[in-house]
């Protein structure tokens, strides 16, 4: 007997339902997951030395210490620097108040010669402003209170879950395969096996750009001459993680820090275009060769996906989401009903570009060469 599909219309309907469901429980549960999620893609990042170390005769349990123990120490060598760093720039708030309020005079003379609004209607807004400011003032504390608690709460979990993780990996994966039926257990394992590839290279690959693309701007900005160089390239560096909005973020940051902060209006040109010049390496160079063509999503997708994850879950959803579509691309690839969805998210011409890019065949090229002589 052949069973009958479901029509078009009650397919879709149940996958929308499925998302629908699936966003709320993130967003209601997120102070449970958010920290989950960060400490699986620390494991899966820390999988690859826990199992050298055990390949050479270390106990588990200490080679998984050892590593978190590793990993813990570097983030909080980061934290130190960047709050070292936020601590500078904060000791000179006065003086930037000062300068701004000197460029908000001058731009109010510019409003009201070019477009013929009065200084006093100027006044007025920024004063409805500021007392709007005022009355949000509250939540904004409270809103500071809760996201310094979920910091800490990260600091706690994030460890104990991933050494859990780590631990009980194998018994994890085999849960995962007992979901469904014997037939599928290979397919079920293969998907999980890319997830994990895809996660390690994402986030692998992040670091090093990251690390790159603060060198780089740090360097552009000491040539230049600006005022808090290290500052802004590693506030640039960081908020280039998220693909797209971050970059434009670190252009107005970077923009209006330079701009209340010398008196030369050249060095806003120039802080723009070394952004600029970095920004055409990382996306033509460090993207293709370092994070790797294996996330191969289109940029709508990853624009929405970086827009959803912010509203559902703030900052640490707009990191998550990418190596969250990639995981859900893997998964609808192997499912017949779900394909659609594979190629929705799918990025066609990522291949096309990567043949178009000169850099990138030249050194496919020098590969090819190498493999032909390593053959003969």
């Amino acid at each position: 007997m052949i069973k009958a599909e479901n029509p078009l219309y009650a397919r879709i309907s149940l996958n929308l339902l499925t998302i629908g469901l699936l966003a709320t429980g993130l967003y209601f549960a997120q102070g449970i997951l958010l920290p989950l999620f960060f400490s699986a893609l620390l494991a899966m990042l820390l999988h690859p030395i826990v199992n050298f170390l055990n390949f050479h005769r270390i106990d588990r349990v200490v080679a998984i210490l050892f590593c978190i123990i590793l990993s813990l120490l570097l983030i909080g060598i980061v934290i130190y620097f960047l709050s070292s760093q936020i601590g500078n720039f904060l000791e000179d708030i006065p003086t930037l108040k000062a300068r701004l309020q000197e460029v908000l005079g001058e731009a109010k003379v510019w409003v009201q010669d070019t477009f013929s609004i009065g200084i006093r209607e100027q006044n007025e807004y920024l004063s409805d402003t500021k007392e709007k400011m005022t009355t949000d003032g509250p939540a904004m504390v409270q809103q500071t209170f809760i996201t310094i608690t979920e910091i800490g709460s990260y600091l706690i979990f994030l460890p104990v879950y991933a050494f859990l993780i780590l631990y009980h990996k194998d018994t994890i994966k085999r849960f995962l395969a007992e979901l469904f039926r014997r037939s599928e257990e290979d397919k079920v394992t293969e998907v999980l096996d890319e997830s994990q590839h895809i996660c390690q290279q994402y986030v692998t690959g992040m670091l090093i750009e990251l690390m790159i693309v603060f060198t780089l701007n740090s360097t552009g900005f000491l040539i230049v001459g600006i005022k808090y160089p290290i500052f802004l390239a590693l506030i640039a560096a960081l908020l280039n993680i998220v693909p797209y909005i971050g970059m434009l973020i670190a252009n107005v940051f970077c923009i209006i820090i330079t701009l209340v902060s010398t008196d030369d209006i050249s060095n806003i040109f120039w802080v723009a275009g070394v952004l600029a010049a970095v920004q055409l390496v990382d996306n033509n160079v460090l993207m293709p060769f370092i994070v790797g063509s294996k996330i191969k999503i289109n940029a709508l997708a990853i624009i929405l996906g970086v827009l959803v994850g912010g509203a559902l879950c703030g900052v640490p959803g707009m990191f998550l989401a990418i190596p969250g579509l990639a995981v859900m691309k893997v998964v609808f690839e192997r499912v017949d009903s779900l394909k659609p969805w594979a190629i929705l998210l799918g990025d066609e011409t990522t291949t096309k570009r990567e043949h178009k890019n000169p850099i990138k065949s030249a050194f496919s090229r020098i590969r090819k060469k190498k493999t032909e002589r390593s053959g003969r």
